[in-house]
């Protein structure tokens, strides 16, 4: 049966395709040619169809009008034409910093041992040559009396048996040789004469008999010139005052 069907199926299809390509036209059985124009006809033009409801196709904008050709410009014109790029920020400038002047060094320098009687006419010198303000001062120094217990005077013979003496009595003593106490001894040495008559008692006490007190050296009062901050130059005016006025002292650089 399967067969059959299948036979039957093949020669359907060869008879459907001598139809098609006519060849069996000789039978009169020919395909109907159908031509382009009646196809056409038959054919659904798109462009014909509407659809309900649709918008308003828009009107095309109307096409600006040709500009005209830009003259043409130098190299100069488009060189003033062109935009500046951009430039970069400048740092303004600092302000200046005044600074002050170099100073030339200074140094200090002293001379002392000046009497009342010399230092006054140095001191108007020193203002006269115009020193800067406190660039220089004069100091007073004072040195207070001195007592001492004393023994003397004696000659060589009688100076080697006093201090045998004060050796057996343990006292200690110093010779003086210079004028006016000397040649003697001094048991003692004070700056006040309540003192000296105090260090008297106690030699006393050990045997003393032949001692007393005696000034060795009066009061006295005395100038030192202080040059504290003086430059080279500065102190070559103040030697140039020679020994008239510096009384013969040197300048010392101070310690």
């Amino acid at each position: 049966m399967l067969r059959w069907v299948i036979t039957l199926l093949v020669l359907a299809n060869a008879g459907f395709y001598a139809w098609t390509h006519g060849h069996l036209s000789a039978l009169g059985f020919a395909p109907s040619e159908q031509r382009e124009p009646e196809r056409l006809q038959a054919q659904i033009q798109p462009e014909t169809m509407h659809l309900l409801n649709a918008p308003e196709p828009q009107k095309p904008a109307s096409e600006p009008a040709a500009e005209p050709p830009a003259p043409a410009t130098t190299p100069a014109e488009a060189a003033r034409a062109a935009p500046a790029g951009p430039t970069a920020p400048t740092t303004p400038p600092a302000p200046a910093v005044p600074t002050e002047p170099l100073l030339p060094p200074t140094s200090c320098w002293y001379a002392k041992g000046f009497t009342t009687a010399q230092i006054e006419p140095l001191e108007k010198r020193l203002l006269d040559l115009a020193l800067p303000k406190g660039s220089w001062r004069i100091q007073e120094v004072r040195s207070g009396g001195r007592w001492v217990v004393y023994m003397g005077r004696y000659n060589d013979e009688l100076m080697d048996k006093k201090k045998e003496e004060l050796k057996e009595l343990k006292v200690e003593f110093r010779t003086l040789n210079d004028p006016p106490l000397g040649p003697g001894l001094a048991l003692g040495t004070f700056s006040t004469e309540a003192a000296a008559e105090q260090g008297l008692s106690n030699v006393a006490r050990k045997g003393v008999r032949s001692a007393r007190v005696a000034k060795d050296r009066e009061e006295t009062v005395t100038h030192t010139l202080r040059l504290s901050e003086i430059t080279a130059e500065e102190r070559e005016a103040v030697l140039r005052l020679g020994p008239e006025f510096l009384a013969g002292k040197s300048l010392q650089p101070c310690g």
